[in-house]
């Protein structure tokens, strides 16, 4: 299905009832800052391994990404942030920026495997934020590629729709999308280093 939403002021009842689609193991399409992007639930071991399926990846190798409210909300997967590395989330986010930081234990278990590293997101994107908050835990999510040679991401959610809508339950429709996706920072180490340049200027 498609679930229409208006993005500035998402209704109550509407972000209730994709809760309970994510809570009862769904897997939808979300709008985001930047491109669109496949989610499920945190807590949803079924909609994890949709996921993997959805991308055609083996679960213990694919890299995807935690949509969080918050910085405080990222520490909790995470190791202790370095000082500076802190300093620069808390100056990018909300925003198009995808940080790659060092893993805690909780994090294998939610992958059923010794995952060192995680993708964590704070998009600025008032559905997203209102999604989470009210969800009250981080989201999973990996892009929306598209086949096409030249375009790499899908822009329009009908489009998206069409495409997908035997393999997920919803996709959420918050207009068109942008085909420009986020900055990827590895902060793995003290110094941060971008391995893909994307919407985010640091």
């Amino acid at each position: 299905m498609i679930i229409e939403v208006v993005s500035e002021n998402p209704d109550l009842r509407t972000i209730l009832k994709i809760i309970k689609i994510l809570e009862n193991d769904g897997l939808i399409v979300i709008p985001t800052d930047t491109i669109y992007a496949f989610a499920v639930s945190i807590k949803s071991k079924k909609g994890i391994r949709r996921l993997a399926s959805i991308k055609n990846v083996k679960l213990n190798k694919a890299k995807f990404s935690l949509i969080c409210k918050d910085i405080s909300h990222i520490s909790s997967f995470t190791n202790p942030i370095d000082r500076n590395i802190f300093r620069m989330m808390k100056s990018s986010l909300p925003g198009p920026f995808t940080f790659i930081l060092k893993a805690n234990n909780s994090v294998s278990k939610i992958f059923d495997n010794k995952k060192k590293e995680l993708g964590v997101r704070v998009p600025n994107h008032s559905f997203v934020k209102h999604l989470v908050n009210e969800l009250g835990y981080p989201i999973i999510c990996s892009s929306v590629n598209d086949d096409d040679e030249i375009i790499q991401y899908s822009t329009d959610p009908k489009t998206i729709f069409e495409r997908h809508e035997n393999q997920v339950d919803a996709v959420i429709d918050c207009g068109f999308g942008s085909n420009v996706a986020s900055t990827i920072i590895d902060c793995r180490e003290s110094k941060p280093k971008i391995i893909r340049q994307g919407a985010g200027v640091i």
